[in-house]
């Protein structure tokens, strides 16, 4: 008799409950089915296309990204499919994910090679490791990017060479070519920032490897083959290698005569460059008074027996160097 009388208001409590929740699915947002799910499930492959092309010109790439995955996984075979897998490649460059972008492109690739669009794919996965390493602190400070790791850029390198030569009349060649430049002295300048490392180091071996890297892999880039040439010179002078040193040195000489490294007299002065490079902390502390940096000499030129100097070219004349006004003791001394 005392167990019926505890467990009645047990049951009775628990009918209540039911009671409420029963209650709570005429209640809006509380039991009740999400009519976005079934409205979902009845739209049509256009309606769905339709909405990521909305989100794609507002800008709304997140969005655009799972109503296009949504569009691919209800109609994978649908006329709206391949255009669907190829501005999702595009969606996910512009959000900034690259890795993700750059997949994308190779499957895209892989499932229809013979697309129209597919010199398009080429480009966004060259643009996805292009951009991978920049972020938008690199528009508004100046860093240098060659003393990056220099992964992405290869790969970049490597995609836009594979467009211009699949698609050397694309739309998207001009565009590709100028990037490849960039990256060309942009890797270049990477390999001399190690070459400067070694030296610093006194491994003159491995930075005349890198420098004769670039000479060979980089023959056209702009500023890094001057700088290539100089730090062979060094390297040689360094190592006792005067013949090899003199041969860079010729050929620096009669490519870039007005570089700066030379002097009024045609002499290649290395002693800047040293000095600003290999300074100990002792010469700094003694504001360059001790433990000075070994400097070579001007490096004179010297011509094989016989050899006569090519003629410039009419109206190319070299303009005259101005000599730098030498300052005294006080150059030891930094920003001085």
């Amino acid at each position: 008799m005392r167990a019926a009388t505890t467990l009645a208001p047990r049951l009775i409590l628990g009918a209540v409950l039911l009671g409420v929740l029963g209650a709570c699915q005429y209640i809006p947002f509380i039991g009740k089915r999400d009519r976005g799910e079934d409205e979902d499930l009845n739209t049509t492959e256009q309606i769905l296309y339709g909405n990521a092309q909305r989100s794609l010109r507002s800008g709304n790439y997140d969005r655009a990204i799972d109503v296009l995955e949504r569009l691919e996984a209800r109609f994978p075979f649908g006329r709206y499919a391949e255009q669907a897998q190829l501005e999702l490649v595009y969606a996910r460059y512009q959000s900034s994910d690259h890795d993700t972008a750059r997949n994308a492109a190779d499957r895209f690739i892989r499932l229809h090679p013979q697309h129209d669009n597919i010199d398009y794919a080429y480009y966004l996965k060259g643009l996805a490791a292009y951009n991978k390493n920049r972020s938008l602190l690199d528009r508004v400070f100046s860093s240098d990017i060659s003393q990056r790791d220099m992964t992405a850029a290869r790969q970049a390198y490597a995609d836009l060479a594979q467009l211009l030569q699949r698609f050397p009349h694309s739309q998207y060649a001009p565009d590709a070519r100028q990037r490849m430049v960039y990256l060309r002295n942009v890797l270049a300048a990477s390999e001399l920032y190690i070459a400067d490392y070694y030296l610093r180091r006194g491994a003159y071996v491995a930075a005349a490897n890198r420098a004769r890297y670039v000479l060979e892999n980089y023959p056209t880039a702009d500023e890094p083959i001057p700088e290539a040439l100089i730090v062979m010179v060094e390297a040689n002078y360094k190592l006792g290698l005067t013949e090899a040193a003199n041969d860079a040195l010729r050929v620096l000489a009669i490519n870039y005569p007005n570089h700066a490294s030379f002097d009024v007299n045609g002499d290649l002065v290395l002693a800047e460059r040293i000095r600003n490079r290999d300074r100990s902390w002792m010469n700094l502390m003694t504001f360059g008074v001790l433990d000075r940096p070994e400097v070579p000499p001007p490096l004179t030129l010297e011509h094989p027996e016989g050899f006569t100097p090519p003629p410039v070219p009419a109206g190319q004349e070299a303009e005259p160097k101005k000599q730098k006004k030498k300052r005294r003791w006080l150059r030891w001394i930094p920003f001085v």
